[in-house]
């Protein structure tokens, strides 16, 4: 692999997989809010008015923020005020205690956050303003990437602009894809197999990170607790105690602690945690069942994760498809890729994966999360095996192609266009409950 090509590609693994505390989707907002804060330091809001695209509105509305027993926009935004700091990036709210939490819900209470609709065809966008004593006023901008901040602005100080192309910063927020880069997936399967393991070891971090969301939700209650009753079945001969169960268990865990407000923070992917941990923990799961080498399993979970960053570079950050969707399919390739299987039958796995459950709507990020998650991992151990048996579903069927990029470019065309009409339902269905 050419210099260019791999330095790209190591370039998107460090800028899309990174820890996040709590859903990214008010913690997005979070971030904005601190930026705006941090512009009048030792000061506290009198207001804070916070305007979201559609999509992180329905992300946000019924997922638990860590630490607070609470779902929804307004309590991430009042923690932001209380013990938000910027520079943490998307762990914005990991200085949260108990007195921060406490002030932070006598700021809700005394209706100090205000949350509107954006008007703007944008995906994802956060337009935060923080009005101060004496009518100062602080404003930031994130758009299109949960961790991209594109505008800042103190009273008529106009501090960072990558919105118009004049900016103090120094240098834009990357917002280079796979597609840009002209990356595919034999390129990826390339660095899979050939990385310098002292480039790709940080991996590990996803690993350990995830895997200790994946005790706590087996440990304690919360959420559906899909992964506790998946694992509480095996002796009832419900589930057996082999690789599916293994798979499903501990990533449906992880979910439905992170889903319910745990503390702990997660190892995301493209921007959310849920797909951070449905690419990360079947691999995990598979690698301990398998007994695979820490190389064989860094490798794995660098594939995974890159398929699902390819995939999503097709699809965009925020749609009406389920992330878990995308992440699955990427834990398929990574799960064939520590049986040994070949590039070919690693296409296999994800032309399964695609022919399989694209069409499962995104609804909002909550609880039920774990559900979903559950069902990607499942069809992510079928689709490997059918792969490892030369079994795929082939360009006969559906929109699959015989080429795998034009596969996975269906994929994302449904998902980001053809499903638009979808999101839309979604949405209003949920405002107006």
């Amino acid at each position: 692999m050419d210099s260019v090509a791999y330095n790209h590609i190591l370039e998107l693994l460090h800028r899309e997989v990174k820890p996040a505390l709590g859903c990214t989707e008010p913690v997005a907002v979070a971030l904005a809010v601190a930026k705006a804060c941090s512009l009048f330091p030792g000061q506290t809001p009198e207001f804070v008015n916070v305007a979201v695209s559609a999509n992180i509105l329905k992300n946000a509305m019924g997922v638990g923020i860590p630490g607070t027993g609470m779902v929804g926009l307004h309590i991430a935004v009042a923690l932001a005020v209380t013990c938000g700091k910027a520079e943490y990036g998307l762990e914005v709210l990991k200085d949260l205690n108990d007195e921060a939490v406490a002030k932070a819900k006598e700021y809700v209470a005394a209706n100090k956050v205000t949350i509107t609709l954006a008007k703007t065809d944008k995906k994802l966008y956060i337009d935060v303003e923080a009005i101060f004593e004496g009518g100062h006023r602080a404003k930031s901008v994130i758009s299109d990437n949960h961790d991209s901040i594109v505008f800042v602005q103190r009273d008529n100080e106009v501090i960072e602009d990558y919105m118009t192309g004049s900016c103090g910063g120094s240098e834009q927020p990357a917002g280079h894809t796979t597609i840009d880069y002209g990356i595919d997936m034999k390129k990826i399967y390339e660095f899979a197999c050939t990385a310098s393991m002292d480039d790709i070891s940080f991996i590990k971090d996803a690993a350990s990170m995830n895997m200790a969301l994946a005790k706590e939700g087996l440990k304690n209650e919360y959420g559906l607790q899909v992964g506790r009753t998946i694992l509480d079945n095996v002796n009832d001969k419900i589930f057996g105690e082999g690789l599916l169960t293994h798979c499903m268990s501990l990533t449906a865990a992880a979910s439905d602690a992170r889903m319910a407000g745990c503390t702990l923070p997660a190892m995301s992917n493209s921007g959310s945690g849920n797909q951070g941990i449905t690419v990360t923990m079947p691999v995990v799961a598979a690698a301990q069942m398998f007994g695979s080498t820490e190389e064989e399993l860094i490798r794995a979970l660098i594939l995974s994760h890159l398929t699902a960053i390819h995939i999503k570079s097709h699809l965009g950050k925020l749609s009406a498809l389920c992330g878990c969707v995308v992440a699955s399919t990427g834990s398929s390739a990574g799960i064939v890729m520590l049986r040994k299987g070949s590039f070919e039958q690693i296409c296999y796995s994800i032309k399964n994966m695609i022919g399989n459950i694209t069409g499962m709507v995104c609804d909002g990020a909550k609880v039920g999360c774990a559900l979903k998650v559950a069902s990607g991992v499942s069809s992510s151990v079928q689709s490997a095996l059918l792969a490892m048996n030369y079994r795929y579903v082939t360009a006969n069927d559906g929109i699959i192609d015989n080429d795998i990029e034009k596969s996975i470019r269906n994929l994302g065309t449904i998902g980001s266009k053809g499903m638009q009409v979808t999101d839309n339902m979604i949405l209003d269905i949920m405002v107006n409950k």
